[in-house]
């Protein structure tokens, strides 16, 4: 387990830092939305399994040449069967650590997941009080505001999409149609529950590369995906015009901005420029092999950490 740990602790600086780095300058990602977001997710669990693997393959060292032998081990200690003093003050300070990171992992997303909710749940009264239902389309509210704003709110099966009457009056029915399917989207492929995770991931550890890149790249990558479904329905001029004009929304919105107090996403100016661009001069989608690749990649790098940990006598 002595150099499992060390490959596990490389492989971790490697996700910590020059991947995360690397993937969120490339071009590629916004032709390939999905395989690039499968990456990304497979970046942040292998990083953190590594991180954690190697102080517990350390840690273990000197009880077992396998994971299931130092458990093992490890419990005889715990259980008063056998000395602390066969462990050594480095290899308990390991194990320490490792038991604290994911208990502060686990804890942070659950936290996040608290959080989130109760400013879901405020927000969810204020509409009752400040909204009226859109008499022609279901789950969807209407408050009264002149800025254009349009977002979802997550909550099952009381999720709802929010417009404001000032969307409705300076959008065309086709451009609202365009809003209406790319908030649905949201909705309807969970990507709260991504922005959720990486959120965590972000609150957990803030000093780490991986966390900020990756949850700025999964909003701009969601964002990217909801577009496309859009665009099945509608025209692209169409979908342009809708993104610039609910882009100048939330800007005009007073306090911190209703979308924000619902712990929704906005759109940064940055991902706006990068959605307009993308649809104003579009590249050639990634090829379904360059695709494959990259999915299968994303899966090697899940096994690489697992293997290291489960695969006796891997590395002793």
């Amino acid at each position: 387990m002595f150099w499992s740990s060390w490959f596990l602790a490389g492989l971790a600086v490697t996700l910590a830092w020059p991947v995360p780095v690397l993937l969120s300058r490339a071009q590629w990602p916004a032709r390939a939305p999905f395989p690039a977001m499968v990456l990304w997710q497979s970046i942040a669990l292998a990083g953190g399994l590594s991180m954690i693997g190697a102080m517990l393959c350390y840690g273990i060292v000197p009880l077992g040449d396998n994971l299931a032998a130092g458990l093992h081990g490890l419990l005889r200690i715990i259980t008063g069967r056998e000395s602390l003093d066969d462990l050594g003050l480095l290899h308990a300070f390991a194990l320490s650590a490792a038991a604290l990171l994911s208990a502060h992992l686990v804890f942070t997303l659950w936290l996040t997941y608290f959080r989130i909710n109760r400013q879901r749940s405020r927000h969810r009264d204020l509409l009752n009080l400040l909204s009226s239902p859109a008499g022609d389309r279901p789950d969807t509210l209407v408050i009264n505001h002149e800025a254009p704003v349009a977002y979802c709110l997550p909550g099952g099966s009381r999720s709802v999409t929010v417009l404001s009457d000032g969307l409705m009056t300076l959008l065309s029915p086709e451009e609202l149609r365009a809003v209406l399917l790319h908030e649905q989207t949201h909705l309807a492929q969970r990507h709260h529950l991504l922005l959720w995770a990486f959120a965590a991931w972000r609150s957990a550890l803030p000093w780490l590369p991986t966390s900020r890149l990756a949850q700025r790249a999964v909003s701009s990558l969601i964002e990217i995906m909801a577009d496309d479904v859009a665009l099945r329905s509608v025209g692209k001029s169409t979908l342009v015009t809708a993104i610039a004009l609910v882009a100048s929304g939330p800007a005009r919105l007073p306090a911190a901005s209703l979308v924000d107090a619902a712990g929704q996403q906005i759109d940064t100016p940055e991902t706006t420029s990068a959605r307009l661009g993308r649809l104003l001069t579009p590249a050639p989608p990634l090829g379904p092999g360059h695709q494959a690749v990259v999915v299968a990649a994303a899966l090697l790098l899940l096994a690489v950490p697992t293997a290291l940990l489960l695969v006796p006598g891997l590395f002793s």
